[in-house]
């Protein structure tokens, strides 16, 4: 099972504000905070999402294959957080619609690189 999920930013103010959008619109907020990392999500719910400046101090680089999906109550929800990324600085990397029988999904990337979907399954 997992616990959380924590992608390396270069920026963690803008980072912050992309992911506090994501975070409401899922009706979760920051759980836990420093001035290296923020992590979002309910203590006693589902795994949660952090961002860091790397510990090691290289530059955080986005994970050729990696995806991070988030479970959104319906459709239009999917639409809105796509459409909140896109509007916070992130990047499209596939609209949303329907990628198989009952799997509604919309892709996008961080504006730090990295990858996302939101998606519902009916």
């Amino acid at each position: 099972m997992i616990g959380y999920v924590t992608l390396g930013t270069n920026d963690l103010e803008r980072a912050a504000r992309f992911y506090d959008a994501i975070a409401t619109e899922l009706g979760v907020g920051r759980m836990i905070e420093s001035a290296a990392y923020i992590a979002w999500g309910d203590v006693d719910g589902a795994a949660g999402i952090g961002v860091t400046v790397p510990f090691d101090g290289a530059p955080a680089s986005a994970g050729n294959g990696v995806m991070i999906a988030l479970e959104a109550a319906s459709a239009a929800q999917v639409d809105r957080i796509h459409a909140l990324a896109l509007a916070l600085g992130g990047s499209c990397e596939g609209a949303p619609g329907l990628r198989g029988e009952g799997f509604y999904a919309g892709y996008f990337r961080d504006p730090d690189g990295n990858k996302l979907n939101a998606f519902v399954i009916s």
